[in-house]
């Protein structure tokens, strides 16, 4: 009888098109490293995953943890289908009363530092508990602006990244500071930008490719943001700031900017009359406070753009 109940279950969701639940979760991993950030360090693996599979750091917002933030976004279920295994960084109100993610302070953003340092040792980490090998890194809001900080400081392990609701790499250096870039931003050329982020490591290349997502509703962390991005890695690519193509993806704008050879190295993503968050699609994410329905999953479409979805 237990025979036959599998073989049903089995059966069912080949017709569904489902998969059965699987037995890996979310844990808690301690003792990863010297962690000069004092953060904390949640991850999932899923099971049965190969070595020599990609890593991938999602990071919360601010009021955020963690685990939820892995599973609401749809970054579990994606690992699944994907292969991949999941960091997820978490602040401490110790760092951080509302537990966001500093990417504003020199102590925490600079390479072998602080916060970016504990995040790279999370990857580090990973990469020798799994065979991973290239690593890729994104976040929501604070921790969007924590993605641009990995990026630039750690060229030589991130792959690729996607940013959403945040900010540009060195838009900040203070907590004051900080208020002022996110709304209603700076305005500096790209080759300004671009130095930043060539200052930041001493690296020469090749660079991360990004995806850039913003709502244009957003005042939380204003829309300008988005161009400022999209300047800053179109001059450190040494690509043009006007797009390669233009159009519309789930009725939304969508930008995709290639470099000489024809390959995608920055999108950006304008979803109109969206305020501050991440979008979602259910059943790729669940809706609530800053995982906003747009029927649009940030997710899925940063995993397929980065090639690993």
């Amino acid at each position: 009888m237990r025979t036959l109940t599998i073989a049903l279950t089995l059966l069912a969701a080949l017709l569904t098109g489902t998969t059965p639940a699987s037995a890996a979760n979310i844990v808690e991993v301690t003792g990863f490293g010297s962690n000069p950030g004092a953060l904390k360090m949640f991850r999932y693996v899923p099971d049965g995953l190969p070595a020599g599979r990609p890593v991938v750091v999602a990071m919360h917002g601010c009021t955020q943890n963690a685990p939820a933030y892995g599973e609401q976004t749809g970054w579990r279920a994606l690992a699944d289908s994907g292969r991949f295994s999941l960091v997820l960084p978490e602040q401490q109100s110790g760092n951080n009363l509302n537990k966001c993610f500093n990417w504003f302070q020199s102590g925490d953003v600079t390479r072998g530092s602080g916060e970016a340092e504990s995040i790279a040792q999370m990857v580090r980490r990973t990469q020798a508990d799994t065979g991973g090998t290239q690593a890729y890194a994104t976040g929501l809001s604070a921790g969007g602006g924590m993605t641009s900080v990995l990026l630039a400081a750690y060229p030589d392990v991130f792959a690729g990244g996607a940013v959403v609701a945040g900010l540009p790499q060195g838009c900040a250096t203070t907590m004051v500071d900080a208020f002022s870039c996110m709304n209603p931003g700076k305005d500096k050329t790209p080759a300004a930008w671009g130095d930043s982020v060539r200052a930041a490591s001493g690296h020469q290349g090749p660079w991360p490719v990004v995806s850039l997502w913003q709502g244009t509703a957003d005042y939380t962390v204003a829309a300008a943001n988005q161009r400022e991005l999209g300047d800053q890695w179109t001059n450190v690519h040494g690509i043009s700031t006007t797009p390669s193509e233009t159009g519309s993806v789930a009725g939304y704008p969508h930008a995709v900017y290639r470099d000489g050879g024809g390959r995608a190295v920055v999108e950006t993503y304008s979803i109109t009359g969206m305020g501050h968050g991440q979008p979602v699609d259910p059943p790729c994410g669940t809706a609530g406070a800053y995982l906003l329905d747009v029927n649009l999953c940030a997710a899925a479409r940063i995993s397929a753009f980065w090639g690993i979805g």
